[in-house]
């Protein structure tokens, strides 16, 4: 079996985590929203709340942890990036807020932690 690429890892590790949030009972809205300021992986709905979904997946920690990964500067990218897709939207949301799924992979399965309100 070919050695996995990191675009296929984390294409398994944002599937992973769609999985997970709808199993909590959130509605995925978007996947993979993009602009010419950037992209948001996953934009959920949890009730009244937008969840605006940053998605790390590592196959090792040679590099720090998927968590770690995530800087204030990206967050405050994504809160930009929220605001710009709710400019878009016909709906509006009580809240929004900032999470971060972490994936590690272990043999061959997941680690998962969720970070709700990241900021």
């Amino acid at each position: 079996m070919a050695k996995e690429t990191k675009l296929e890892l984390g294409k398994r590790g944002e599937q992973a985590a769609v999985t997970y949030l709808e199993a909590n009972g959130m509605k995925v809205l978007d996947r993979n929203w993009r602009c010419r300021h950037g992209e948001i992986d996953i934009l959920a709905e949890e009730g009244p709340t937008l969840v605006v979904v940053e998605v790390k997946t590592r196959s090792g920690r040679s590099h720090g942890t998927a968590l770690e990964s995530v800087s204030p500067t990206k967050l405050a990218r994504l809160r930009m990036l929220a605001a710009k897709w709710l400019s878009a939207q016909p709906r509006t949301f009580e809240t929004v807020r900032v999470d971060v799924i972490a994936l590690e992979r272990f043999a061959g399965d997941f680690a998962l932690h969720h970070v709700r309100g990241a900021i």
